[in-house]
């Protein structure tokens, strides 16, 4: 595997890919978060998936392994585990291909096409969860500041979305630092939603 794609592009953009094997090693420093269904990863540079897939790899496996019994409870706790992984990118080509090649890993695990409800309802998140945009000015290529989608399972086959604006959420890292921005808000005012959903069904978001 090239580890560039072209050396203009390196020059442009920095753009340089992390070979698989250190991938695989970095990941399992947090090998518990990546093998849990409802952890969320954010990749600021995801590129063509580098991390976002192996990342979505593992947490099928979690899937297949607690909820293999069950097409239903597989079917959607897969969906889940896609849910929380996010990526920003900044070159279309990339983006592109980063959507392409987790909704592959996706429909290859339960095994289903382009008519699936489940495929369809993976298309659409993933055209939320992966952003085309810059994430050092968190804003999107049409200059609107990134939302991030935060989905939640409910259970009995229904999801829960709300949307959050990023560079509020990421606020909260300094949210306790004296003389901050965020010192005199509360912590109801940074997680307040831009936008709530009713909850949804998969078939809910096939049509989307």
């Amino acid at each position: 595997m090239s580890l560039i794609k072209s050396r203009e592009r390196v020059n442009d953009h920095g753009e340089v890919f992390t070979p698989p094997w250190l991938v695989e090693k970095m990941l399992d420093i947090v090998k518990g978060e990546t093998e849990r269904i409802d952890a969320r990863f954010l990749e600021p540079a995801c590129g063509s998936g580098n991390f976002l897939v192996p990342i979505l790899q593992r947490k099928l496996a979690a899937v297949q392994l607690k909820f293999g019994k069950s097409e239903f409870e597989r079917r959607h706790y897969a969906l889940f585990g896609l849910m929380c992984c996010y990526g920003i990118e900044l070159l279309p080509d990339n983006i592109a291909e980063c959507r392409a090649n987790m909704l592959e890993v996706f429909a290859d695990y339960l095994g289903v096409g382009q008519q699936d409800e489940a495929y369809r309802a993976a298309s659409f998140v993933l055209t939320l969860n992966l952003v085309h945009g810059d994430a050092m000015t968190m804003r999107d290529t049409a200059g609107a500041p990134i939302s991030v989608v935060e989905w939640g399972y409910l259970g009995k086959g229904k999801f829960q979305r709300r949307d959050f604006r990023l560079d509020v959420l990421t606020g909260m890292a300094s949210f306790s630092a004296e003389d901050s921005l965020f010192a005199s808000l509360g912590k109801h005012e940074i997680f307040t939603p831009t936008s709530s959903y009713p909850p949804m069904s998969l078939g809910d978001l096939a049509a989307m």
